[in-house]
């Protein structure tokens, strides 16, 4: 499954090469709505192709955890597809990681400076 509890707070979501012909962004968007307490990590190891309808979603994604003080960090994307990020302004939207260790660890540490 693409879906997986990286800890009892924090989902991992692999997407892959073609993130629109998956079912994974709409697994989490569903586990979310019922419920937003998890932050979540997005694992581009595997996207080849960033369409604007993942771009959208990511963003909408976003927006609801943050609504709810959550975070939603972006691991292992290829210099191909930040380079997608850049060139829509996105790359000061979303939060990176190199991959989704430093992605977790970026998350306990806000966690900490928060409380």
């Amino acid at each position: 499954m693409a879906v997986q509890h990286f800890s009892h707070d924090v989902l991992l979501i692999a997407l892959p090469a073609q993130p629109t012909q998956g079912d994974e962004l709409d697994e989490v968007s569903k586990i979310l709505s019922e419920k937003v307490d998890h932050d979540l990590i997005v694992d581009f190891s595997e996207v080849q192709l960033l369409t604007s309808e993942t771009l959208c979603r990511l963003m909408i994604l976003d927006r609801l955890l943050r609504g709810f003080g959550h975070m939603l960090i972006l691991c292992n994307v290829s210099a191909e597809i930040k380079h997608v990020f850049i060139r829509t302004g996105l790359v000061t939207v979303f939060e990176f990681a190199k991959d989704p260790l430093a992605a977790f660890e970026h998350i306990r540490r806000a966690c900490r400076s928060a409380t």
